[in-house]
């Protein structure tokens, strides 16, 4: 199940005593420097959750399983996200 924007923005207001309206622009300014971040190629680390980060994917060539036609994969960037290793034991 997912936990959508306005539940998180109800439950951190909730939890913190500050107005939706307040909480609701402090997510929104979050997630607006957590991309500016890694627009600029920075890596957004969140202290017990975990680091998210630009990675280049260099150019491949992968091959048809049925034709067996080579086909070049073009190189891309792609956000990756690793969690820190006390929230990975919390699910383990």
């Amino acid at each position: 199940m997912t936990m959508l924007t306005k539940e998180l923005i109800n439950k951190i207001a909730a939890s913190s005593g500050l107005s939706k309206s307040l909480t609701e622009d402090m997510v929104g300014a979050l997630t607006a420097e957590m991309r500016d971040a890694l627009m600029a190629d920075k890596s957004v680390s969140i202290q017990g959750l975990g680091v998210f980060e630009v990675r280049e994917r260099s150019e491949r060539v992968n091959v048809h399983p049925k034709t067996g036609e080579r086909q070049v994969i073009p190189a891309k960037q792609q956000l990756t996200f690793k969690t820190v290793s006390t929230l990975k034991e919390v699910f383990n």
